[in-house]
């Protein structure tokens, strides 16, 4: 059965009790507040990235650099929004556990500025996504002060974010995919604003 977006994207699948800091690779969904298409704009099926897009997408590769047993495999920009797999493994320095990583990435990503943070404790899935929230809203604001980037209302970032435990190869691979082919489905995605009618509000984890 291949990876249904309009279960497993709108609802999250948190396990009741589970502990985020196991090792494992999380498939992971991050969205801008206001659902405002601050990171460029798809054509074609292509994502063609802002600035502020591609700073997003390289603090998010940058991830194994600044904290201790955290990677990153496959992940997509999308204007608004961002898919992306985190692994957890502190055994491990830049291979995930579960397979072969897949990139996805923009083409051309921009260098951010600034260093970001550093970190040896071991981190749980919630301090990952709000650490990363937390160093691209600074860079984000900083480049809003030095290059006149479109500006955020109050946060840049939902509070909000879907999480789902990826369970063994099959599920991982079902989840690449649905990374890959993202960018072609935005014309009916509801993170979309132009279909986002009737869109179900994010849930999952709160950093």
């Amino acid at each position: 059965m291949e990876f249904d977006p309009k279960t497993n994207k709108r609802r999250s699948l948190r396990l009741k009790n589970y502990d985020y800091s196991r090792t494992g690779a999380y498939f992971v969904t991050v969205c801008v507040r206001k659902r405002l298409c601050l990171f460029g704009d798809i054509v074609e099926g292509r994502m063609n990235a802002s600035a502020p897009g591609e700073m997003v997408a390289k603090a998010w590769h940058d991830l194994p650099g600044h904290y201790a047993g955290v990677n990153v495999d496959s992940f997509v920009l999308m204007p608004n929004h961002i898919h992306g797999i985190v692994v957890l493994n502190p055994n491990s320095v830049g291979a995930a556990p579960c397979g072969r990583p897949s990139f996805v990435t923009v083409a051309n990503a921009g260098q951010p500025r600034g260093v970001g943070p550093t970190n040896e404790k071991r981190l749980a899935l919630p301090d990952v996504i709000h650490r990363f929230k937390s160093w691209t809203t600074k860079l984000y604001s900083d480049g809003v002060r030095r290059h006149q980037r479109p500006p955020f209302p109050g946060q840049l970032w939902q509070r909000n974010y879907y999480e789902h435990v990826i369970r063994d190869d099959d599920d991982l691979e079902k989840i690449r995919e649905y990374i890959f082919t993202n960018p072609y489905t935005w014309d009916t995605d509801t993170e979309n604003p132009a279909r986002a009618r009737h869109a179900v509000p994010l849930q999952g984890g709160t950093r």
